[in-house]
């Protein structure tokens, strides 16, 4: 495990887990440089324009870490087929821009910490999902392995660890982003069966994990960020409306979730993903939150 202050390159560096994540990473004291995609205001800024032009790779001289979280809103719906082209190319370009920078500079980071997430594994309801575990079926599993595939084009010698993030729960974003004005409306209510199970995970862990995870030089490839304990979604949504003080009388039927969000309801709502965090547990990484309703709690 690296203690000495690290030079950290953040991509996606403005967005619900990367702004935290910068903080963090800051207060660790670790020096952090940010991709950009206006004019810079700041040394610490680098402008970038992936898929339209390739990243000077001088922009990554000294870095040590390469910490990759661009793409698309899978939030903003619904998924036109413009939008899922979006969701794919901005997620595979700016990993492929990273890529081509790395494979360039004279002295490549020696870690890439690259995004992915719990969609890789597709509907899973019968399995139990560990590091891994296969890759599965639809929309969102084939977006994950083209970016994976992306980042383990890396060149020799970098460590490369996929973060399969799951549904991030926090202050100001993420899963609880459209629940919190529908329950605040008296709207809130079970998705389809509220059965399925959602794998979870602290905005606080899911930082805390990338920060730990770009010091802990035994772990690369695919690692699940999702909590401990798994958690089917009725308790995630019963709990923001009981730390709202709402009432939760609904339940809206996976046929009108559909009908509404079409595919994003399956791939979104609906999925059964039970990820075990198995690699971050055992890395030495200590959970803040352990129960998906102390999650949604700190988030209130």
């Amino acid at each position: 495990m690296t203690e000495q202050p690290l030079s950290i390159l953040v991509a996606g560096a403005s967005g619900f887990i990367g702004t935290p994540l910068v903080r963090a990473l800051r207060d660790a004291g670790h020096h952090v440089s940010t991709l950009v995609r206006r004019e810079p205001r700041t040394p610490t800024e680098f402008r970038w324009a992936p898929g339209e032009r390739p990243l000077d790779p001088a922009v990554l001289d000294g870095a040590d870490v390469v910490v990759n979280l661009a793409g698309a809103n899978l939030g903003k719906l619904p998924w036109t087929d413009a939008y899922r082209r979006e969701i794919l190319h901005s997620r595979v370009d700016a990993t492929t821009t990273l890529v081509d920078a790395m494979r360039a500079a004279p002295t490549p980071p020696r870690v890439f910490l690259s995004g992915s997430a719990s969609g890789v594994y597709g509907d899973r309801p019968a399995d139990v999902l560990d590091d891994d575990a296969p890759t599965g079926t639809g929309f969102l599993a084939e977006v994950c392995t083209a970016w994976e595939a992306a980042a383990t084009a890396a060149p020799e010698g970098v460590r490369v660890v996929l973060l399969r993030t799951g549904i991030v729960v926090g202050q100001g974003g993420g899963a609880l982003a459209p629940l919190v004005p529908l329950t605040k409306a008296g709207l809130g209510g079970r998705l389809g069966t509220g059965g399925q199970f959602w794998p979870w995970i602290a905005l606080e862990d899911e930082v805390g994990a990338i920060v730990h995870l770009a010091t802990a030089d035994d772990v690369s490839g695919p690692v699940n960020l999702a909590g401990p304990e798994a958690a089917v979604a009725d308790r995630l949504t019963k709990r923001v409306a009981v730390d709202l003080h709402r009432p939760y009388l609904f339940s809206v039927p996976e046929t009108a979730l559909r009908l509404v969000l079409r595919d994003a309801a399956d791939e979104m709502l609906l999925s059964n993903q039970r990820m075990v965090p198995a690699k971050l547990t055992a890395s030495g990484y200590t959970f803040r939150y352990t129960r998906a309703e102390d999650a949604v709690d700190a988030a209130f």
